[in-house]
């Protein structure tokens, strides 16, 4: 009973909804009527039949369409303005992100955006700020319904970069029935992937290098066992000779394979700063002991110089300069930086070695604190090319191939020297004229009895 009487009580309902929605009118036409029949200029029978023609019309007849549509025009303007809540979760995104409409207005951005694309004016066509094939392409697929996507694209101007942008549609409380294949809003975030496309490029350099400065010594080592094997089987001058080149390039292997792994180790590393004090000038003496062979067999007159110190060592009679650091670490940075100068700038004759204590900030502004040491290697050799300078540190990189072999080199000794000052906060500059050799420092936070180290 109760089932059937449900679509009367529903019909009652909006009965009474169109007479409410229509009371104000009712009101005045029963208002005119009523002085019509106090002035007697129609009978109570003709009030009786307009009142009732009106009521009905009101209740029964359907009503002008005109108020429902501009609600449904309220409806469709409110869904094409994000709300605040978006607008504050789009602010606090840490990504560039740019929200716009089914017809690729943009109805808002966030700070990060307006600093990758210029200021994001609401109201602008999304063509405006990104005139990019793809992206625009993207969004048009979005549109009809495909769904989240994602694009990526490289630009060269202002520079060479690697972005993505992906597309996440937005369907606001009752947009299905309004559109059910259209979005309301997409939300596209932006993502600067040059830096990882710059590590998987050095990746795969790093990959094919080391396999290019294996194979060679590889190569050597079997023609030559191969050769002794077989004509040279009983010929003793070649043997002895091919014997000679065999341990060299099995030497020159074993550097390489040091080199990597104790770059692999420093990497792994890098994030942690020592907390040990070191003094710079022990340092300074053992590389001095482990260079000194070298340069006699170089004819190189290897030279030091330091501050007296700032703290003076009783028992040593000489000034000692405390850092946080890894000895044995520091002591690779500058054996690494004064045999380099030993071997290519040799034909300058000497090379100098020094450490100075800075009371004052690092000119350069960039990682020393307001005390810190200085530590250089000077040569007077050939120089280094101005367009090799900024690619130095990088591994296996040599501005020299041929003289690099021939010293011995594996291209990674710079690499490692860089990645151990990085990982004692300190910094690595490298200067350099032709024909007046070049000076490598290496710039170290001086430490005290107050100071602490952080990450």
């Amino acid at each position: 009973m109760d089932d059937q009487d449900e679509p009367a009580r529903g019909r009652n309902t909006v009965l009474m909804r169109r007479v409410a929605d229509a009371r104000w009118t009712l009101l005045a036409a029963f208002l005119v009527i009523g002085a019509l029949v106090f002035e007697q200029r129609i009978g109570a029978i003709y009030a009786i039949s307009a009142s009732l023609f009106i009521l009905a019309a009101t209740t029964l007849v359907p009503r002008d369409h005109s108020r429902t549509a501009l609600r449904r025009r309220r409806v469709r303007t409110r869904s094409i303005w994000p709300d605040t809540g978006m607008k504050m979760a789009v602010d606090a995104f840490p990504l560039p992100c740019i929200v716009v409409d089914h017809k690729a207005i943009v109805r808002y951005g966030n700070v990060s955006a307006s600093d990758l694309f210029g200021p994001i004016l609401p109201g602008d066509p999304l063509a405006y700020r990104l005139r990019i094939p793809q992206v625009l392409g993207a969004f048009d697929e979005v549109v009809a319904g495909g769904g989240a996507a994602s694009v990526e694209w490289r630009e060269k101007v202002p520079s060479d970069r690697v972005m993505e942008a992906r597309f996440s549609p937005v369907l606001l409380p009752g947009g299905r029935k309004r559109t059910p294949d259209r979005p309301d809003f997409i939300i596209i975030v932006f993502f600067d992937l040059t830096e990882l496309h710059q590590l998987d490029r050095m990746r795969a350099d790093f990959v094919a290098n080391a396999s290019h400065e294996l194979r060679t010594p590889l190569a050597s080592l079997t023609g030559f066992i191969e050769t002794l094997q077989g004509p040279a089987r009983d010929d003793e001058k070649a043997r002895d000779n091919f014997l000679g080149i065999m341990l060299e390039q099995s030497n020159r292997m074993g550097r390489l394979i040091n080199d990597l792994l104790s770059l692999s180790r420093i990497e792994m590393k890098g994030h942690v700063r020592p907390d040990e004090k070191v003094d710079l000038r022990a340092v300074a003496d053992q590389v001095l002991e482990m260079m000194a062979p070298l340069a006699d067999e170089l004819s190189v007159n290897l030279e030091f110089e330091a501050d007296p110190g700032v703290v003076e060592n009783e028992v040593a009679g000489r000034g000692t300069m405390p850092v946080f650091g890894d000895f044995d670490e520091l002591v690779q940075v500058f054996a690494n930086l004064v045999e380099n100068a030993l071997r290519y700038g040799a034909s300058g004759g000497k090379v100098v070695f020094t450490l100075h204590f800075r009371p004052g900030p690092d000119p350069a502004g960039e990682t020393a604190p307001s005390a810190h040491y200085e530590g250089s290697v000077r040569d007077w050799g050939p120089g280094i090319e101005p367009k090799h300078l900024p690619r130095l540190t990088e591994r296996f990189y040599r501005a020299d191939i041929e003289k690099s072999r021939s010293s011995k080199g594996t291209g990674l000794g710079l690499a490692i020297v860089k990645h151990i000052v990085g990982r004692h906060g300190g910094r690595l500059q490298i200067k350099s004229d032709l024909g007046e050799g070049a000076t490598f420092s290496v710039t170290l936070p001086a430490a005290s009895s107050e100071t602490t180290v952080t990450d």
